[in-house]
């Protein structure tokens, strides 16, 4: 029985580990492209490494991969975000059918400041007062 879970987790990591290598290829702009494999490249690594506790049946391999696996939960999406952040700041471009672009005039590239949705009207109404 153990024999057939670990056919079916190591099988739909595998098949996951090749849609997120696939979409990697397929997708047209970057920001897509960290999209697929933040999401199905962390969720087969976590279902292959999931494969490997039980194959072990050790205590000692399952809290290896439980941590691996919280570990990575928690890291790939921040470094999807950092890497996407980066890549906007730099800019990169948007795929051309993208509808939303919700940075836009709120990034200045010059100080380098962000500014929320508050911010940004408050600079427009003082600009407008300045006018």
């Amino acid at each position: 029985m153990i024999d057939i879970l670990v056919y079916i987790t190591s099988g739909l990591g595998a098949l996951f580990v090749l849609l997120a290598a696939i979409g990697t290829l397929r997708m047209p702009d970057q920001y897509l492209r960290i999209s697929v494999n933040t999401k199905a490249a962390t969720l087969g690594v976590g279902l292959l490494l999931i494969a490997a506790a039980l194959f072990f049946l050790e205590t000692s391999v399952t809290t290896r991969v439980l941590a691996v696996i919280i570990f990575i939960l928690i890291t790939a999406p921040v470094g999807a975000h950092l890497i996407g952040r980066t890549s906007y700041f730099i800019g990169n471009k948007l795929w051309k059918d993208s509808y939303i672009d919700d940075l836009k005039g709120k990034y200045n590239k010059t100080t380098h400041d962000l500014k929320g949705l508050d911010k940004t009207e408050e600079n427009e109404e003082e600009v407008e007062s300045k006018s």
